[in-house]
């Protein structure tokens, strides 16, 4: 399972801190949603999801005004804070009473404030920790953005894959992970690609050993995450491998449960590597726009070949 403390959402969301006295950095955020406690002011805890982040907009801090009854409220937030929420978020502006400050404190559970409206900081808030949380794997590869589209250059060690991509680099692409890539599935559509904090900018090259892409080619030439949306697999050439020559039927790789276009293409010397890839990621781009190259050529075949019979 993985986890984001409370200090870094603080930091990553610019949160004012009503009790700086907390230590935030031990607190763990293990979900994604969020849950906005209406239903618990009112005291009813069935079905309470305590381990989200809790947030207070209009609504709620509208019936804790009205929560005149000290009795009554002390009992509602002894209650909710007892739960052991990892925190709570007051947006618009608002601020807690004195009474829910007094009653969190004694439990230790951290109220933050936004200025931000409640719907907009969910969304945020919610996309985030989908990131953050979202599960991943690390696999041996390349990963470049070429024109817009991650590229994930994959092969056997040694076939050329930090090569390729340090040409691709010269000719205004930019590097996002050089060896291994940590891929993260952010949704059921989605993988998103970023190299390890250790290796981040470095790519080795054989003969020559580790250079800092950041430092020789600018900042313009790096990035630090990007969606996978293509799969490149370089193969050694083997005049008895059947390579797809058309196109017209799409092969795919699996990363946790989703699905990507994968061309495999075969390594020769004299072929220049770096504008087969840019010409992939070209292809592909035109594809998702509605422009099938080899239908077309496809269609133009089968149309002569129709008027030919007629």
């Amino acid at each position: 399972m993985y986890k984001v403390t409370l200090t870094h959402i603080i930091d990553k969301m610019g949160l004012t801190n009503f009790t700086p006295e907390f230590d935030t950095d031990k607190i763990e955020i293990t979900q994604s949603d969020v849950n906005r406690p209406a239903l618990q002011l009112a005291g009813f805890f069935d079905h309470f999801d305590s381990d989200r982040v809790q947030l207070v907009g209009n609504v709620e801090f509208a019936y804790m005004k009205q929560l005149v009854d000290d009795e009554r409220a002390n009992e509602i937030y002894n209650k909710l804070f007892a739960s052991k929420i990892p925190c709570m978020i007051f947006c618009r502006g608002l601020e807690p009473c004195e009474r829910m400050l007094k009653v969190a404190k004694e439990y230790e559970i951290p109220i933050l404030g936004t200025k931000r409206f409640t719907s907009e900081f969910t969304a945020e808030i919610i996309r985030w920790l989908n990131v953050e949380l979202a599960p991943r794997i690390t696999i041996h590869g390349v990963l470049v953005d070429v024109y817009g589209e991650g590229v994930l250059i994959m092969g056997e060690s040694g076939i050329g894959k930090s090569e390729a991509a340090l040409e691709l680099i010269r000719r205004g692409h930019r590097l996002v992970s050089d060896d291994v890539v940590e891929i993260k599935k952010v949704s059921d559509e989605t993988l998103v690609g970023c190299s390890p904090d250790i290796t981040r900018h470095f790519i080795e090259l054989r003969g020559i050993g580790i250079i800092d892409v950041k430092t020789l080619f600018g900042v313009e030439s790096v990035k630090m995450s990007q969606s996978i949306d293509l799969v490149i697999q370089l193969e050694e050439w083997n005049k008895n491998t059947d390579f797809d020559r058309m196109g017209l039927e799409e092969k795919h790789i699996e990363f946790l449960g989703n699905k990507i276009v994968c061309h495999a293409i075969p390594i020769r010397p004299g072929r220049n590597l770096a504008v087969i890839l840019e010409s992939a990621a070209i292809n592909f781009r035109a594809k998702k726009m509605g422009y099938n190259a080899a239908k077309e050529l496809y269609d133009r075949v089968t149309g002569n070949l129709n008027k030919g019979e007629e």
